[in-house]
């Protein structure tokens, strides 16, 4: 299979690391992860579209009150799956929050959740996902994945069809895989 060639974009914060269809990796076979951190020393992110069933007040009973009601932790990816961070929606500065990106911030879990915006609402994550210096370039360039450009509401999408979601709004030949089956051979 060759790659669909998409504009080439460097994974800065705040973009979305799409894996292609070529991507067999279980552990990001059709994940959508946010980047948090990209540059010399390494790549950073959260995978956003894997949901669990561990209800953030399981976790985390300080921030129940701060959540939604009913929100689980999202699993981060495959690497350190007991550490939990949470990233928030903003739309400019605000405590305890470090930015990632125009409109998106890491949020200082250790802080007292009372001292966070209203408007802030974090999205937890278990483990998050890694690539050691230029690791990831070298999949970008084999194709394993796409960059694009992230929304504000993309953390409010927690449903595993994210993927579809993301590829399809693309004004690239990627939109024509929105609808690729896992499984092409079955179809």
């Amino acid at each position: 299979m060759h790659p669909v060639v998409t504009p080439p974009a460097r994974p800065v914060g705040s973009t979305l690391l799409v894996a292609t269809p070529r991507l067999e990796d279980p552990n990001f076979a059709r994940t959508v992860v946010l980047m948090l951190e990209h540059g010399g020393a390494g790549s950073l992110g959260v995978v956003v579209n894997r949901p669990s069933d561990t209800p953030v007040a399981e976790v985390l009973p300080e921030w129940a009150e701060r959540m939604p009601p009913g929100a689980a932790v999202r699993l981060g990816g495959p690497v350190e799956s007991d550490a939990l961070l949470a990233v928030a929606a903003t739309s400019g500065p605000a405590e305890g929050c470090t930015p990632v990106g125009s409109h998106l911030a890491l949020v200082d879990l250790d802080m007292d959740p009372g001292h966070l915006q209203p408007s802030v609402v974090p999205v937890v994550f278990a483990g998050y996902a890694g690539w050691g210096p230029g690791q990831l370039g070298a999949e970008l360039q084999q194709g394993a994945w796409w960059v694009f450009p992230s929304l504000p509401g993309d953390l409010e999408i927690d449903t595993p069809p994210m993927w579809s979601v993301v590829v399809g709004r693309q004004r690239s030949p990627a939109a024509l895989l929105s609808r690729y089956p896992d499984q092409p051979w079955e179809n």
